[in-house]
Formats: C-alpha cells, structure tokens, sequence
C-alpha cells in the first residue's frame, strides 16, 4: 500500500460519510485552486484533513522537496535555491508588543514556496549577502498554510538557514529565467526577461485601508516584439539606476501573471527584484520642443524630439523650461533618464539654442493614420467626424473610471483617439468638424486587431483655425 492510500484511509477511518471518490474530487479541486506544480496528491490530502478537523499523523522524511510541503509539518529540512527575498518589516501585535518579519521566496526543480522569517531570525547573519540563485539549507522549519491556502515555511526560534557549497541538481537562475512572450496568466513566483518598452514611471495611491502605497509601472518588450505591462507594487524609483538606456535588458525575480484591463500583466512586490542592464551616464539631450502641457500641481509635461526623429517625454519639475516656448531648440542635462523618459528637477539645467535645421518641427514629425503602427508614438493632424463622448468603464476591480473617445481622420485614413482619465478633459473640449493638432499619442491594438491611439500625460490637442 502506498503513503497515500494509507493516508487516505486513515482519513476515510475518521470520516466515513466521505467515500474514496469524494476525496479523491476534492484533492483535485484543492490543487486546481493552489496552481498547477505547487502541491502533490499527498499535500492536498493533509490540507483537506485539516479541513475536516482530522490530523494526520505520519513520520516526516528528514529531506523533502517543496513539492512534498503540507501545513502541519514540522522539523522540516530542505536544500533550495534563493529566488528573491523583502527587507525585515517591523509589525505590531495585538498588545502592542513588536515583532520582525521577513519573507523570502525559494525554488527547486519542480516547485517553489514562500518563507517567513520572524523575529531574530529575520536578521540572521550572511542573510544580507545573499543573492538570488544561491544554494541554502533550510533546517527544522514548520509549515503553515497561508493566506491563499498554499503551504508556507516558517523560520521561527529553533530553526535555521544555512548557505550549501555542495553541487545541486536544481536549477540556476538563469535557466529558470522566461521571456516575456513565453508567459500565461496564472503563473507566480517567475523570472522574467525582456526590454525597456517607453516609459518608466512612478505613482503614489492610498490603497484599500486609507494607507499610502507606491508602486513603479514600465512596459517590457520580449523577443517576438509583443509588449507587457508592469506593476512593481511597493517599489519606487529608488529601486533602478538614474539613466537607462533605450530597449535596455530588464530581469524581474519574484513576479506573477495576472489578467488586466489591456491583456496580461506582470505584477511584483516590494520584495520583487530588478535587474536592469544597459544604464550609462547621464548626457546632454538637444532636442526641439514640440508641445507644453501643465499638470494640476505646475509641473511642465513637455514632449521634444531629436535630429534622430526620438520622441522624448520630459517630465520638468523644477520650473527649468519656463524660459522656452514650443518650438524652441533646448540643450539639457538631465537628472535621470529612463528610455524616452526624461526628468529634470533642481539638480538639471536648461538653456535654449539657436534654431537647427536638423532637428524636424511639429509639422515634419506628424504621421499619417495609414502608417501608425501598434506600440509606437505619434503626432498627428486630423479632423472629427463624430461628436466626442463621454462615458463612465468599471474595472475588474469595481472602480469606475473615465473615457472619452472621438472619430477621426486625415486624407489616408480613420482611427479612434481616445483618453482614459484625466486626459477626457482634452477631448471634452473637442467638438464635430474640428481640425485638430495632437501631440503625444501612443498607439495600442484594439477591438477586432484595429489600432487605437490613445493620449498620455504628455499629449496636447491644439484646435487649428
């Protein structure tokens, strides 16, 4: 008789209402609900047990893969791989007393699973050098289930981590690493390749609770061309370098796929990590001034393009511009530059140049409808052939938000220009016949494989007489 049958029938033992077959359903919806490769047979039926208020008692082996982890187990040992790990938290309990806590996520070849680190283990030593991909030694942990029902580690007070020098058949990081066209919704724990895809930016929000969160966002583009939104939840701009080049190669640790308002997502965490290649030093950009916006707070949104035909979004904080008008030359010496993304605060400058000839106006550097293509931004001129409206689009997650959208078109073709958010504002005030300028709009697949262009926080309509 094997393990599992002989645990299944101590279960049916205790529970004789349930027959074989009941058990047997539930341990495949258990495991459809954990995700595919993160729970044996045997794990769901410890879980299932507790469930029912049964424990089920059976002598541990003193090795174990991730696979085999139930929530029950203790004195539990396992040699794994670091795939990323948070900074220790402080929390409070109920009577107000602290404690420390600091997760880690781990992998071998066939799973991965979360670790909790509480208290003086959250700051055990050698833990601040390690690095994802090494080899370490967990030893007589206890596994809890967690919020989602997966099976966790726990590092509590007679528990350890240890670093391993010996030769392991799991695998490195760079052999689990994925491109992001190989991802599917569902995945978790993964590590993502790809390259810098547009803008790079960071945003403020207070989340469910009333508490300030941060999170950063960026598009990544993989080896077929195909683009993914990213959402670093609890990460700010802190956590990349100040200059990163155009396409630079970007590796995530610890991320998720999940299924957004757009397509697939890749979401990660504070205790995600980045890798980004490619940064350089920062240098002068000479660009011309195409259009000036401002936000509700003053900051100037300013979108330039170079003797290269390089769209920037420059972003000034500081007031720098206030000098130039659109259409100037200007030189440049950003704070930080990420991609077509460019900041200038108080520790930038500005001046203007004399005009040059090389370096394409608004008028040169606009597109027609017929050669707009997916994932490229443009600037266009165009006439409305319908009224714009106005209308309210719920979210997957219950928030309604804002969009308006109108019809237009050039002498080659028609497309829709839409605003989500704050940019329906600038097309409120467009109406039917209007020749319209437009600046800063990016191009996404939309309905039925037609393009759509929707505008940006650098986008302009200017209404031309």
């Amino acid at each position: 008789m094997s393990e599992l049958e002989n645990l299944m029938n101590k279960l049916l033992e205790q529970k004789p209402e349930l027959s074989k077959e009941d058990v047997e359903e539930q341990i495949k919806l258990k495991k459809e609900k954990i995700g595919a490769g993160y729970l044996t047979d045997q794990g769901a039926l410890f879980l299932i047990a507790s469930d029912y208020g049964v424990t089920l008692s059976e002598p541990l082996k003193v090795e174990m893969g991730l696979k085999d982890l139930y929530a029950g187990a203790k004195e539990i040992s396992l040699e794994t791989r670091v795939l990323n790990f948070s900074s220790t938290k402080q929390f409070s309990r109920k009577d107000g007393s602290p404690f420390y806590l600091r997760t880690m996520t781990v992998y071998d070849e066939d799973s991965t699973a979360s670790v909790k680190l509480w208290d003086e283990k959250a700051n055990l030593p050698g833990l601040e050098n390690l690095k994802p991909g090494d080899l370490i030694k967990i030893i007589k942990a206890y596994v809890k289930s967690d919020l989602d029902g997966s099976p966790t580690i726990n590092i509590g007070s007679g528990s350890n981590i240890e670093t391993a020098d010996s030769e392991s058949e799991i695998p490195t990081i760079d052999t689990i690493t994925k491109d992001i066209s190989e991802l599917q919704e569902g995945q978790k724990d993964l590590v993502i390749s790809g390259m810098i895809d547009g803008v790079i930016s960071g945003m403020e929000f207070t989340n469910s609770r009333g508490q300030p969160g941060k999170a950063l966002r960026m598009r990544l583009k993989g080896k077929d061309g195909s683009g993914i939104r990213i959402v670093l939840w609890g990460k700010d701009e802190s956590s990349i370098p100040n200059m990163i080049s155009k396409s630079a190669k970007v590796r995530l640790l610890g991320v998720k796929v999940k299924s957004g308002n757009q397509g697939l997502e890749i979401h990660g965490n504070d205790a995600t990590i980045i890798e980004i290649e490619g940064g350089k030093e920062a240098e002068p950009v000479i660009a011309r001034i195409l259009s000036i916006s401002s936000t509700e707070n003053g900051k100037s949104m300013i979108l330039a393009v170079d003797n290269k035909r390089n769209l920037y979004n420059i972003s000034d904080f500081s007031n720098s511009t206030s000098i130039c008008v659109e259409g100037d030359v200007i030189e440049c010496m950003p704070s930080k530059v990420y991609g077509n993304s460019i900041t200038l605060d108080n520790n930038s400058f500005v001046r203007k140049l004399d005009n040059d000839e090389s370096i394409p106006s608004l008028s040169q550097i606009r597109t027609k409808i017929n050669d707009i293509k997916v994932d490229e931004n443009y600037c266009i001129e165009a006439i409305i052939l319908k009224v714009p409206e106005r209308r309210e689009v719920q979210t997957k997650s219950g928030e309604l938000i804002s969009l308006s959208e109108m019809f237009v078109e050039d002498d080659t073709g028609q497309i829709w220009v839409k605003g989500w958010r704050n940019q329906v504002r600038l097309i409120d005030k467009c109406e039917l016949g209007e020749i319209v300028s437009i600046t800063g709009l990016n191009a996404k697949a939309g309905l039925e494989g037609r393009i759509e262009l929707f505008l940006t926080a650098f986008s302009k309509i200017t209404k031309k007489n």
